[in-house]
């Protein structure tokens, strides 16, 4: 009995012991209670317990806090420096939302793993950021505003790395060669897209094991030799860089899927190595200046190497070159293709004013290509050219040996070889061959010479020397008159073929294949997309999800976008007519709930729009939405394709569409928006059509920009949505495509509407028809005005005239003072330069980007509005101001997704917990 109540006892102390230490608050509490009073927490984020591993989106092991997650939540604010004192992080998520201020550092959490900073408005990187990581496995900095920054040598204190992430983040500098097997033996992802780097590929990454790299539109060079030691990559994205040379050997590249080396600098003929590759589904190979045959890929491969883009000898895929042009590029290929001859050489006919070639009687004569920068070694391959009689290769920089095949030639009567660094004994020519070889030091010695270039030593063997030097007086004076009267036809050719080449046209063809690569996000390891086909133009489409590993990517079968009918009818209750959000063309837009509270928008075809034109509009838009991806561009979260049904779900957009906001706002209780607000909103949706004339991976023509199809967040920043009548762009932003006409009057472009052929300006000008409903308030086609103000253009252009009539055009809402009006002015200016009647009259989308914001940076109000709902008084308490700011979260934000869109070119395609909120919502 006795012993029974010492147990008991001992239980209830023990008991009480656990209690004890589990009522106790967690000792990173004081710090992220630093976390939550820097941060801007949403309403529907609970971290009011004093403990925070009890607040929501926060984990905990043994009352320490390891993870945090809170990506895609609207969160704002900034982060603190006590960040690093959570030693026991091991995830830190905060992508997607508006969090602004330096990112602070996060130097010795040895603990953390993933860490996931991605689409926010960071200001700085820390340079000490990587010390002590040592566990850090990925990382995503990708689409911040940093300031320009260089990635830091400490990154080599995580060795452990699978993915470096930070397209988009304002890398300067060159690609580090610390990217090598020996310090990342596991890395997988290096993304360094959209940035400020230049120099050249570090041979450091040869050997890696990286799958995916990326290090598009930015201004590096050189060759691309180290991609052939590459041999575990499955996706190769160089394009819109200075890369030069002929394409390197793929036959190492077993597993390359993707390749897009577009708009480049890249000569020679297109290697069989890449051509026979068997795993290859994408290749793009436009805007480059390669050459030889036209390239024939497998069928299942989906090539972009649009006619006139390169300089192959025909535009038919397969079909062989003449036999003159295949000796020409074989004796270019040991001089690596430079460049001269890739702008000169044109078509299949050298005898056509080809550079440095003379014909007669349809038979090459002459090759004169004297002081042309040539490195390298001279081809034995000048032995097929049977009718040669002069060849003059001085003055440059080539090394090796005379080819012996040359003696060969049976109508050769001058070699001139002077002032290279050959060496070698000189083989035996015919007598009647002028040989000149004065001017390489090395000539007619057995010995290679140093890498300096200077003689290894020792005096001239042989008797070729002195016979070389006696034929060279002759030599020189005949080849002084040659190169006279040549070098002078040669200049006139020069500047005749310079002021074609900007006169050649390229066909569009439809867009290939897209991979969209992976979202990391909670657990959620990887998201691949694949769309194959000409799917803009209407095509069929083929997706299918990547698994992607610690150390691999598979394929599997079934996109992890579709979603099922019963689903959509389950968040959006039967597609009830309480959940309507919008009606278009398209069909009917419903506002969908899942079990956690996630808002989403599902836009539905009718029935009766299920017709060819509405199946590829639906097409195209899923199409360009999974190629795309932008902070200023609806995200596409996936798709439905069942029976008659047509389906799309987007992110929801809560303040719904401009046009509510423009036209609509009295009707439906909302308050004006203020100059500041109209020209945020300006700015982002001129960024975001920037990113689709030229900075996404291929370039589009949104082709029905107006305010219903640009939408509003809670935070009244604007996507551009609706890629319904998207086409794919010219390459070169100025030749036109021709299509069917679509669109909306008031809005289409007057050459547009005329021919119905379109570039880019075409949406320049519906973007200036946006500017004047912004300045006015008034409609692009107001039927309730008179005739002669029914077209807000030409009654903009009028009553910009002159100051007084131009103050009362303004939108009488806006109330503007001196400071505002300077800025309306000059806004109406850049809308006129948009509207202007000619397209090349018009600017670029990067140069209206560059002048709204500047305007956006400098135009600040002086004083804080304290009517503004968003606003916050720094004289409030804590307390007060989050209070304030929950009721604003609370507040009514009815308003939908609306009219559609995304675009996106390897962003997530959906946030994390979206397939389990799906499924949840199935399983009811």
């Amino acid at each position: 009995m006795k012993k029974t109540h010492v147990l008991v006892c001992l239980l209830c102390w023990f008991l009480s012991l656990l209690c004890h230490v589990s009522s106790q608050s967690s000792p990173d509490a004081p710090f992220m209670e630093k976390l939550k009073a820097s941060l801007k927490i949403p309403s529907s984020l609970d971290w009011s317990d004093p403990d925070p591993c009890n607040w929501a989106k926060v984990g905990c092991l043994n009352n320490r806090v390891t993870r945090i997650q809170i990506g895609k939540l609207n969160v704002g604010g900034t982060l603190p420096p006590e960040l690093r004192n959570l030693s026991e992080l091991t995830t830190f998520e905060v992508m997607n939302n508006q969090i602004t201020g330096p990112l602070p550092s996060l130097a010795g959490l040895s603990n953390l793993q993933e860490a996931n900073l991605h689409n926010n408005n960071f200001s700085s990187f820390p340079s000490d950021f990587f010390t002590g990581l040592s566990s850090l496995v990925h990382v995503f900095l990708d689409y911040n505003p940093f300031e320009p920054w260089e990635i830091p040598a400490s990154v080599t204190n995580s060795s452990s790395l699978q993915t470096f992430s930070a397209t988009g983040a304002n890398v300067k500098g060159r690609i580090p060669g610390i990217f090598n097997s020996d310090t990342f033996p596991q890395l997988r992802v290096l993304h360094l897209a959209m940035n400020q780097l230049e120099g050249e590929l570090p041979n450091g990454l040869a050997g890696t094991s990286i799958e995916s790299f990326w290090v598009n539109g930015q201004s590096l060079n050189g060759t691309i030799d180290v991609i052939q030691n590459m041999s575990s990559l499955t996706e190769v994205w160089l394009h819109g860089n200075q890369f030069s040379g002929p394409l390197p050997d793929f036959s190492m590249l077993t597993g390359l899927q993707n390749l897009s080396l577009r708009d480049n600098q890249f000569t020679g003929v297109v290697p069989a190595s890449l051509i026979n590759l068997k795993s290859l589904v994408v290749v793009n190979l436009t805007n480059n200046e390669l050459q030889g045959p036209t390239p024939k890929f497998a069928d299942n491969v989906n090539v972009d190497m649009r006619a006139g883009s390169n300089r192959f000898c025909l535009d038919d895929p397969g079909v062989a070159c003449d036999d003159h042009v295949n000796v020409l590029l074989s004796i270019l290929e040991t001089v690596g293709y430079p460049q001269t001859f890739a702008d000169n050489w044109k078509g299949n006919d050298p005898c056509n004013n080809w550079l440095g070639v003379a014909c007669a009687q349809g038979n090459i004569v002459s090759i004169l290509f004297p002081r042309k920068g040539l490195t390298g070694t001279i081809s034995s391959n000048f032995a097929k050219l049977t009718s040669l009689t002069t060849l003059d290769l001085s003055g440059n920089n080539l090394t090796g040996t005379i080819p012996v095949e040359l003696t060969t030639l049976p109508k050769l009567t001058k070699l001139d070889v002077s002032n290279n660094r050959l060496y070698g004994k000189i083989p035996s020519f015919r007598q009647n061959v002028v040989l000149v070889t004065e001017g390489n030091p090395d000539i007619g010695k057995d010995k290679v010479p140093t890498p300096d270039g200077k003689s290894p030593g020792g005096s001239s063997s042989g008797g070729g020397s002195s016979s070389g030097s006696k034929k060279s007086n002759t030599g020189t004076v005949v080849g002084s008159v040659i190169g006279g009267v040549g070098g002078l036809s040669l200049l006139a050719l020069g500047i005749f073929l310079y002021a074609r080449k900007g006169n050649r046209t390229s066909r569009v063809q439809s867009p290939t294949t897209v991979v969209i690569h992976p979202h990391h996000s909670g657990d959620q390891e990887g998201v691949k997309i694949t769309v194959a086909g000409s799917s803009v133009n209407g095509g069929s489409e083929t997706f299918s999800h990547t698994s992607s590993g610690p150390s691999d990517m598979h394929m599997v079968e079934a996109g992890n976008m579709v979603i099922s009918i019963q689903v959509l009818r389950n968040v959006t209750n039967n597609f009830s007519q309480e959940n309507i959000l919008g009606r278009g063309g398209f069909g009917t837009v419903y506002k969908g709930e899942l079990h956690d509270g996630t808002k989403i928008a599902v836009k539905r075809m009718e029935s009766g729009v299920v017709s060819e034109k509405g199946l590829a509009e639906f097409k195209s838009e899923i199409a360009v939405l999974t190629k795309v991806r932008h902070r200023h561009l609806v995200t596409l979260l996936g798709y439905c394709l069942e029976g008659n049904e047509r389906l799309l779900v987007y992110e929801y957009m809560p303040q719904g569409t401009l046009s509510r906001h423009l036209f609509n706002w009295k009707e439906e209780g909302l308050k004006p928006l203020e100059w500041t607000r109209r020209l945020t909103i300006a700015l982002d949706v001129a960024r975001g059509v920037e990113y689709l004339h030229g900075l996404a991976q291929q370039s589009f023509i949104h082709r029905d920009l107006k305010p219903s199809n640009i939408l509003l967040g809670d935070d009244m920043r604007a996507k551009v949505a609706d890629f319904g009548l998207v086409r794919l762009a010219p390459v070169d932003g100025k030749h036109s495509v021709e299509t069917r006409l679509a669109g909306t009057f008031g809005y289409l472009a007057p050459e547009y509407a005329v021919t119905g052929r379109v570039t880019t300006k075409v949406d320049v000008f519906s973007f200036g028809v946006i500017l004047m409903e912004m300045i006015t308030g008034r409609k692009a086609l107001d039927e309730t005005q008179p005739e002669e103000s029914l077209h807000l253009v030409t009654w903009f252009r009028r009553m910009h005239l002159n100051k007084e009539t131009f103050r009362k055009a303004i939108d009488e809402t806006i109330q503007p003072d001196e400071e505002t009006l300077a800025s309306i002015s000059t806004v109406s200016e850049l809308a006129g330069h948009c509207c202007a009647r000619e397209p090349y009259q018009r600017p670029d989308m990067s140069h209206v980007v560059n002048v709204l914001s500047s305007l956006a940076e400098l135009w600040k109000p002086a004083e804080l509005d304290t009517d503004d709902e968003f606003a916050i008084d720094y004289e409030m308490s804590l307390p007060q101001v989050l209070k304030k700011w929950q009721a604003f979260e609370n507040s009514d934000s009815s308003s939908f997704l609306a009219s559609t869109d995304t675009t996106q070119t390897s962003i997530p395609c959906r946030p994390s917990g979206f397939a389990d909120s799906f499924a949840s919502a199935d399983a009811r």
